[in-house]
């Protein structure tokens, strides 16, 4: 009775727990890097307060002109820099949350496998 008990929160409430889990991680990393807003402002000036028109002599036009230029290039290499990184980081984490999900399935068989194992007296490699 126990171990139908244990397998069917197992199979079922621990499951899905364990998928909202998942979902929780991912959506936090998703937030935490925010890959979207990153690429929405991709070529923005960065932390520049000042970015607007400048009226005055054509050296100072110029000069506001070149550092904008160079305030968007900084921001492009950041940003592109931190969309990899979080592209890279949230793949990582489903694909390992995916096996940590897999491993979840599996693991209740275990034993099962294990006696198995015993019973067709196999043994482990360093015991010969």
């Amino acid at each position: 009775m126990v171990i139908v008990w244990a397998l069917s929160w197992w199979y079922g409430a621990g499951f899905v727990s364990r998928l909202k889990l998942f979902r929780e991680r991912m959506a936090s990393a998703t937030d935490y890097f925010s890959i979207d807003l990153l690429i929405k402002s991709l070529f923005a000036p960065f932390r520049q307060i000042s970015a607007g028109k400048v009226r005055g002599p054509l050296g100072l036009q110029w000069r506001a002109f070149v550092d904008r230029l160079i305030s968007r290039a900084i921001g492009v290499m950041i940003r592109s820099t931190v969309i990899v990184i979080g592209a890279v980081w949230l793949s990582l984490l489903a694909v390992g949350n995916t096996i940590v999900l897999l491993c979840w399935l599996i693991v209740p068989l275990l034993p099962i496998v294990g006696v198995i194992l015993m019973a067709s007296g196999w043994l482990p490699a360093w015991t010969l």
